[in-house]
């Protein structure tokens, strides 16, 4: 009985434990046990299939030296102003505008930038890839408005073939980006809308004092997804360029694919994969910190 009274209220901490068990299984199975894997793998000279050999960093040494791999990472730091930068940019104008006019149909225009978060990036990219067609439906569009001179076949274009798959990332993007944005600006008190245009203030200010310190939380939000998607994209590039006109397209994701699959050097595979993990998470990491930091 006196031990029963000195207990503190709730169940035992072993109980407690008993309940994140299962989550801590699920976890070290298939999230923990992989990376350990994979950071093992780094470590070695092996082609898949045969036996392997103890390479220590050199793996490692490769990604940072090696044109082709360092190349991947700039495309990837390209593909997020496209992603990232762009979509936000989009979003921030478009919520801005819809959260202010009385549009008729607005639920609809919601749904059609949204939409092509819902489609699958693979019917994605095979649809852009018949717009991007030498005889597509963009070069038609262009030379019927008297632009013909600006066609080209954009995928096969040395120069332009990186920012046409990022136009795809924007057009995927930007509707994530305006759900989010419309969905904390509905958050905001009407009041003080009221009381800056009360004071003066005129659109551009009301957005700039009130609108955008209110959203810090849905921005971090917005750039941690998309910052994300344009590190790890895969798919995009590989149904629409694979990698190529040469290497110009390549991200690290793919040639993760390229070396592990293609060419056999799991070692350099599984290093490259390890690089952006890390990438990944100090990315997410930093844009957090910020975003906390403007919301305190």
């Amino acid at each position: 009985m006196a031990a029963a009274i000195g207990r503190r209220p709730g169940e035992p901490r072993r109980v407690a434990y008993l309940y994140i068990l299962p989550a801590v299984l699920v976890f070290g199975l298939f999230i923990l046990f992989p990376l350990i894997r994979t950071a093992q793998f780094s470590l070695y000279e092996w082609n898949g299939l045969g036996a392997s050999s103890w390479a220590g960093f050199q793996n490692y040494r490769d990604v940072f030296t090696e044109p082709q791999l360092r190349g991947a990472f700039v495309h990837a730091l390209v593909l997020v102003v496209f992603y990232a930068v762009v979509p936000v940019l989009l979003g921030l104008l478009l919520a801005a505008t819809m959260s202010r006019a009385v549009l008729r149909g607005l639920g609809f225009f919601r749904v059609v930038l949204f939409l092509p978060q819902v489609i699958p990036m693979v019917v994605v990219a095979i649809a852009w890839r018949q717009i991007y067609e030498p005889n597509g439906p963009l070069n038609d569009l262009l030379r019927s408005v008297g632009l013909g001179a600006l066609a080209r076949p954009w995928l096969g274009d040395y120069t332009w073939a990186l920012p046409s798959v990022g136009i795809v990332g924007t057009w995927v993007g930007t509707g994530l980006c305006l759900v989010l944005f419309l969905a904390g600006m509905s958050r905001i008190p009407r009041e003080l809308y009221e009381a800056a245009r009360l004071d003066g203030a005129g659109p551009f200010r009301e957005f700039r004092a009130i609108t955008l310190p209110s959203l810090r939380g849905e921005l971090a939000v917005a750039l941690t997804l998309t910052v994300i998607a344009a590190l790890k994209t895969f798919d995009l590039v590989y149904v629409m360029t694979s990698g190529g006109p040469g290497t110009e397209t390549t991200v690290p994701s793919y040639q993760v694919y390229n070396n592990a699959f293609l060419l056999g050097r799991v070692g350099t595979a599984t290093a490259l994969a390890i690089v952006l993990t890390l990438v990944v998470f100090v990315a997410t990491v930093l844009i957090n910190r910020v975003g906390e930091r403007g919301q305190r």
